[in-house]
């Protein structure tokens, strides 16, 4: 595994203190740029672990009064080195890192002189560790990139993370960092958030930040400062609220991911025991509860995932020569209902250019632009953009009915009702008024792209452009080529995308292109057995394995019903032999109500009216036919489309059901899944990866 590691070395250097005495500072450094942060494999904590034997020896002599560790510009470091981690042999191995990094990072609590981690910029994981272990912190104002991502990656924090946090900073805020932050998204901490939690003793802007940093430590090692840590857990807070906070916390996990996750309940067993257990006992927890999830499936899918969200996402594949792309300098919107508005503000936002939006009469055309307007000003009170901002903003949209506005629009999307229909109607009634280079995009999300251009003069100019809801927060877009699609309108709409800071996957012009396709099948196989006469909770039980981020029926509620029966009717009449045909659906879309629900839309439990809507089946599955009808219709279904190039592979599939679906990252996406439990064997004989993913040898 060290051969290939990028080592971060760690340089030394004596810093006479106002006192007199001398302070050792350590810099780490791996020599790259900030593209590539420190990062500790076997080497670098090897190295580390000889320069503080030294420095004991140095404060024991008297040579020294005290030790710092800082970074290079703008990083600390960022954990450990997970590149050969696919190459690891056994849970033996998988268990020595973790070991090592303890054995290490240890040491800084008793080095026989206070420890000082100064945090430059980015600490993530093992990088944040490396100053929970220290004696004190100091952190530089402009610092971002605090975080104990492990969770988000199938992992717990592995160097005493688990243990040192809540007994520092208490175990709500605990939970905060370690749990709560890494599933949304893997959100981190600005430094003033982590010095109000009390990650770090204090905190110096960024200009003097270094020369403070030691100033400060100078008067800590004289003992004229004491920090004062506020949030550090007393009798009463281990005696009543610790264990109250976790149990809140494994319920709160349970409703909102099930409990096929493996790493969060972990994180939460170790903070649990973080109360009252020793140091050591509880390091050596965290080795054991480490290797094990190192060594598992889940772990080497959360791998697989991040590296589709942070290389494969970045260069999509299919993706035409970037030089025939051309600007966009004006965006024009079709339709000024909800949808429209959040396309309209997105791309004011984010590609800084005029935008206007029109509809069928002014009443609408005023309703869409006082809708953004309150979005905008809403940002502003929320403090996510200035006052500058929002005025700017507010002068990039405007609304009409003059088609003739559009004529030097660079970009047209429309988001009008979902009906072949209208849309190639309002795009063949918009052409005469734009230019012949502009491009036109529909967010339709199951309709034929080539149809919906079936009367324009110009069809290589449409180009689908699905965006998925919350339109401003998902961060997936897929971009659907016609056979006419020209190769310049491609590469227009993938920068495009990549300007509004979304991910986007191509591909082919097919019935629910990739997302809406996967899901089709999942929830058609739902309705199957709910027709059958099985119960909507013993489906959404059944299916719990898949590890979605909610059951079939809240992910009904949440599309709409008539939505998902308008989904299923499009995959139906397009595939009726794989696509499951629900009448009883369409009942529940009449009526309009599956669940019923407090006065805040909290999930009560499912409508009794609903529940007689569809029952009357009399041939109810049993969970594990469920599953499997479930897992080996998915896997079909996916062999069809990468068989049909709908995408250009497998992991483009996944991707989308990432970045599109909240597919959660420890199942690595769908076709890993798929490997796994054997249904890709099942039904082609075949494995959609080479070798599956598989748990190491205990």
């Amino acid at each position: 595994m060290s051969g290939d590691e990028v080592v971060t070395h760690n340089y030394v250097r004596d810093v006479t203190l106002p006192s007199g005495k001398t302070l050792a500072l350590v810099t780490l450094d791996n020599g790259k740029d900030h593209t590539r942060p420190n990062t500790f494999g076997p080497v670098g904590l090897l190295e580390l672990d000889a320069t503080l034997e030294t420095l004991r020896g140095r404060a024991s002599s008297g040579e020294i009064a005290g030790v710092a560790i800082t970074g290079k510009p703008f990083i600390l470091a960022a954990g450990a080195d997970l590149s050969k981690v696919n190459d690891i042999p056994s849970r033996e191995i998988a268990g020595l890192l973790p070991k090592l990094g303890h054995h290490v990072f240890g040491k800084l609590e008793n080095l026989g002189a206070p420890t000082f981690v100064f945090i430059n910029g980015l600490a993530l994981g093992g990088g944040l560790e490396i100053g929970l272990n220290a004696n004190y912190r100091t952190i530089d104002a402009s610092a971002q990139g605090i975080a104990l991502p492990e969770v988000f990656l199938g992992l717990i924090p592995g160097w005493g993370g688990s243990y040192l946090l809540p007994n520092l900073i208490g175990i709500e805020n605990a939970l905060t960092v370690m749990i709560e932050n890494p599933l949304k998204m893997n959100r981190m901490l600005k430094a003033p958030k982590a010095f109000e939690f009390g990650i770090a003793d204090a905190m110096f802007n960024a200009s003097t930040f270094l020369e403070e940093s030691i100033a400060w430590a100078s008067d800590v090692i004289a003992g004229k400062i004491t920090p004062k840590r506020k949030n550090v857990p007393g009798k009463l807070e281990r005696a009543v609220k610790w264990d109250a906070a976790i149990g809140i916390a494994r319920k709160m996990l349970e409703e909102k991911i099930g409990t096929v996750p493996a790493s969060p309940y972990k994180a939460l067993d170790l903070l649990k025991a973080a109360k009252s257990g020793s140091k050591a006992e509880c390091f050596a927890l965290e080795d054991a509860a480490l290797a094990e999830l190192i060594s598992g499936e889940q772990f080497r899918a959360s791998v697989y995932a991040f590296n589709l969200v942070q290389k494969r996402a970045k260069r999509p594949a299919g993706a035409p020569d970037k030089e025939l792309t051309q600007r966009v300098t004006k965006v024009g919107v079709i339709g000024a209902g909800l949808m429209a508005s959040q396309f309209a503000l997105l791309f004011a936002r984010r590609l800084r250019v005029p935008v206007v939006i029109t509809d069928l009469d002014q009443k609408r055309v005023d309703q869409g632009v006082a809708t953004i307007r309150e979005e905008i000003d809403t940002l502003h009170e929320k403090g996510r953009i200035s006052a500058d901002e929002r005025n700017r903003l507010t002068a990039l949209v405007h609304g009409t009915t003059d088609k003739a506005e559009f004529a030097d629009c660079d970009w047209v999307i429309e988001a009008v009702f979902e009906e072949l229909g209208v849309k190639q109607d309002v795009f063949a009634e918009i052409e005469p008024h734009i230019s012949e280079d502009a491009v036109l995009a529909t967010n339709t999300s199951s309709l034929s792209v080539e149809k919906i251009g079936a009367k324009l003069t110009h069809p290589e100019r449409l180009v689908g452009f699905h965006f998925f809801n919350p339109v401003a927060v998902m961060p997936l877009i897929e971009v659907v080529r016609t056979p006419a699609t020209s190769d310049g309108v491609l590469a227009t709409a993938m920068a495009t995308a990549k300007n509004l800071r979304k991910n986007a996957v191509i591909t082919r012009d097919t019935p629910g292109f990739v997302v809406n396709r996967v899901l089709a099948k999942l929830l058609g196989e739902a309705m199957h057995a709910v027709d059958s006469g099985t119960s909507f909770s013993d489906v959404d039980a059944a299916l719990a394995p898949l590890g979605l981020p909610m059951a079939p029926s809240e992910l009904l509620d949440l599309v709409g019903l008539r939505v998902g029966a308008h989904v299923l009717d499009t995959h139906h009449r397009a595939f009726p032999d794989r696509f499951y045909d629900s009448e009883n659906l369409h009942k529940l879309a009449e009526y309009g109500v599956l669940f019923e629900k407090d006065a805040k839309g909290k999930i009560k439990g499912f409508d009794k009216k609903a529940l007689k809507i569809v029952a009357g089946g009399t041939s109810p599955l049993d969970k594990s036919e469920i599953l499997r009808r479930v897992q080996d219709g998915l896997a079909d279904e996916i062999h069809r489309m990468l068989d049909d190039n709908v995408v250009y592979a497998a992991e483009d599939i996944d991707l989308c059901l990432i970045l599109g679906a909240g597919y959660p990252f420890q199942m690595g996406g769908v076709t890993p899944y798929l490997d796994r439990v054997g249904a890709s064997e099942r039904v082609f004989s075949d494995t959609f990866h080479h070798p599956p993913m598989i748990a190491l040898d205990k």
